[in-house]
């Protein structure tokens, strides 16, 4: 079987099975996100490793998946990225920017709990108590220094909770976290660089220092060039569009911007092109057109390209990789969880949240996603991991998200609760309307028969 039908196989069967997934999650009560990411870790290396049936091979059969095209996971990991891409526009269209404003500051202090707590609690177990070199144990500190919004945000959007308070201070925390991360992720390349050799010459640290200036110099610009563009600009330039005789030319319009503020975040700005979308969606909600984007957008998005992100997840993963590492996974898990909610949680109340609130704001946090993996598959392609410290991270990656639409399902109150309370009122006041009015008509009565 050529390239282009294995192709068409293997995303029909994804596409399917990650629908079927989401739906048996949704029926026994879990969020779709859940029963998405278990497919992809079921077709995977872990258990049926389906992009590399050898069955068919030795058994002369022609090949329907198995055995299939070494650049077919490529592939499938582009497609992702284009889904995560969409997915966190997407997330950017229901940012409300009034609400973000008013959680501006409990969105900086989580996202810098969630940095530093991870990363020293990280640096702790690999160093000394597993004894991995310096610049391991901060690469593996960096790696769950990320925060995947995205799982969170597909998450709150089924919840109805993205525009809350805590939906809002999450995706501004993850924001912020993004840059954090990148700075810290600089900082640990830059040092790990250093560690090459066992005297540092004075040259080094000096083009070291030069190196992370000018990274921070080029995240601030893209972030300053980049919104002061589209808050200028975009609206107007969408209204051009919108008179364009050619079909669909918004939605064209609105994908291509999607797609340039992603490259220019991580080609010009050094930071997640998944940032740069974000902000590509906060901006176009800022336009009269937000409802017909809305309406376009999410069929692309949620028909095909997130469904495979969800599933390439799983298909990244090789859990057979582990080896002796179970101790340290289980670990680095428990330190991934926990630090998140502990430090964004604290950051969240000590400005101004309540318990409850801390709660949800460190949970929303939790998931590495695809950030994690980008940053995991940096360190070995660099050889500043090994492939069993990368297997853990991707074990980890996987848990820490699959587990967050869980436990916010649990933080959050059911989407069936949140009007209850209104329209139990309602009903009440219509009642105590209806027997005003016959008592009223009952005293009427009895004064005309006296």
């Amino acid at each position: 079987m050529n390239h282009l039908l294995q192709l068409l196989l293997l995303l029909s069967a994804i596409i399917f099975l990650a629908k079927l997934g989401g739906a048996l999650s949704t029926r026994y009560g879990q969020p779709a996100v859940f029963g998405e990411i278990l497919v992809g870790l079921i077709l995977g290396p872990t258990v049926l490793n389906i992009l590399d049936w050898q069955m068919f091979k030795e058994a002369h059969i022609p090949l329907l998946i198995g055995g299939s095209h070494p650049s077919l996971l490529g592939i499938i990991s582009d497609l992702a990225e284009i889904g995560v891409i969409l997915l966190m526009f997407v997330a950017g269209m229901e940012t409300d920017l009034e609400g973000l404003k008013r959680v501006g500051k409990v969105a900086f202090w989580s996202a810098v709990g969630g940095v530093v707590l991870p990363l020293f609690s990280a640096l702790f177990l690999c160093h000394y108590l597993y004894n991995y070199n310096w610049s391991s144990s901060w690469f593996v500190g960096a790696i769950l220094t990320a925060t995947s919004v995205s799982i969170s945000a597909q998450t709150l959007m089924e919840l109805k909770a993205l525009k809350s308070k805590e939906g809002s201070t999450i995706l501004g925390a993850a924001v912020i976290d993004d840059v954090l991360g990148i700075i810290v992720l600089s900082l640990v390349v830059a040092f790990a660089g250093c560690q090459t050799a066992d005297s540092i010459p004075q040259s080094s640290n000096q083009e070291s220092f030069w190196c992370i200036v000018w990274i921070s110099i080029r995240m601030a610009l893209f972030f300053v060039v980049s919104i002061y563009f589209g808050h200028k600009f975009l609206g107007k330039i969408t209204e051009k569009v919108v008179k364009i005789p050619a079909s669909q030319a918004l939605m064209a319009f609105v994908v291509v911007v999607a797609f340039l503020y992603a490259w220019a975040a991580e080609y010009f700005g050094n930071v997640a092109a998944i940032t740069g979308s974000y902000i590509a969606g906060v901006l176009f909600a800022q336009t009269k057109f937000k409802k017909h984007i809305d309406q376009g957008i999410h069929p692309i998005t949620y028909s095909m390209f997130v469904p495979i992100f969800f599933i390439s997840i799983g298909l990244k993963a090789n859990g057979r990789e582990l080896g002796n590492e179970l101790s340290f996974l289980i670990l680095i898990i428990g330190i991934a969880i926990v630090t998140k909610i502990i430090g964004c949680g604290l950051g969240a109340r000590l400005t101004g949240f309540n318990n409850r609130e801390s709660v949800r704001v460190g949970i929303g946090m939790i998931s590495r996603g695809e950030v994690g993996l980008i940053v995991a598959g940096y360190g070995l392609s660099h050889g500043i991991i090994t492939q069993d410290v990368f297997s853990v991270m991707i074990i980890m990656v996987l848990v820490t998200t699959m587990v967050t639409p869980l436990l916010l399902r649990l933080v959050f109150p059911k989407v069936a609760e949140i009007p209850a309370e209104p329209v139990y009122e309602s009903i009440a006041h219509i009642e105590n309307n209806t027997i005003e009015k016959e008592i009223s008509e009952n005293s009427k009565k009895y004064e005309k028969n006296t």
